[in-house]
């Protein structure tokens, strides 16, 4: 069985982009550097041989800085999944240039489609496989990875016991012991109820920053997640239309949307 994770991937850039994937230990300010990003798909027509090339993304720029929580948001089919998987690396740009830290880890919205394995220790331990670590060593990484994210009495219990919310956590878990430097996360409580909404976002705020310097760029729908972020991202009809303060960022959500209840 696959584990998807996608930890340190790196995409093929297009002879237009420009993907680079700086380093952990780099002294750099910025986790996530985005400009003139776009993306665009072709397709044929069913009769005839003339393409249609529909624009998906229209010169994006962002910038996330180190150790902090940024949140990304707009209308649905403004463009953030795919903005989000042009970071992770998943879709190579049509054009622009993108440098993100090492390694980076996607988390889905779905976290059955991320967990995997039997239990807990098993799957945060599943990637470090391959870093030729020792025993002890690993399980020092989960360890430390799960408490991170409040799951560290969850260590024995099987995966299939687990809540969604919880789900997620032991996925963030997964790449944090992987010594993930930046959190790719695409709406990761939309399915969820209170309590495990509440127990997701205290676990990505307990990641940020330290001596790892981790970072998270979100995805979500709900408004009030934004009160926990240091900044965010506002998207429309694949642009960034504003980016950076959140209180200015929410005033233009609900000013948006208090002009469409009136219309």
């Amino acid at each position: 069985m696959i584990k998807a994770n996608f930890v340190g991937s790196c995409c093929h850039p297009s002879p237009r982009s420009r993907v680079i994937c700086a380093g952990g230990d780099c002294n750099i300010k910025y986790a996530i550097q985005g400009q003139n990003l776009s993306y665009s798909v072709t397709v044929k027509k069913l009769i005839g041989v003339q393409k249609m090339v529909f624009p998906i993304l229209k010169d994006c720029s962002l910038h996330v800085p180190v150790g902090q929580l940024w949140m990304l948001l707009g209308p649905n089919g403004c463009g953030k999944s795919t903005l989000l998987k042009i970071l992770a690396g998943l879709l190579n740009p049509t054009s622009g240039n993108v440098i993100v830290r090492k390694p980076r880890s996607f988390v889905f919205q779905n976290p059955d489609h991320q967990v995997v394995m039997p239990t807990v220790e098993a799957d945060v331990s599943f990637g470090l496989g391959k870093l030729n670590l020792t025993a002890d060593e690993v399980r020092a990484r989960v360890e430390k990875a799960l408490k991170t994210v409040g799951m560290s009495e969850y260590l024995q219990r099987p995966v299939q016991t687990l809540s969604g919310g919880q789900k997620q956590r032991v996925a963030i878990a997964g790449a944090l012991a992987e010594s993930c430097k930046v959190l790719l996360l695409d709406e990761l409580t939309t399915f969820l109820d209170e309590t495990d909404q509440m127990g997701v976002v205290e676990a990505i705020r307990n990641c940020l920053g330290g001596p790892d310097q981790v970072s998270a760029l979100w995805v979500t729908h709900r408004l009030e997640e934004l009160k926990y972020a240091d900044g965010a991202i506002y998207m429309e009809d694949g642009r960034v239309i504003m980016d950076g303060d959140v209180s200015n960022v929410a005033h233009l959500i609900s000013r948006k949307q208090a002009d469409y209840l009136a219309s």
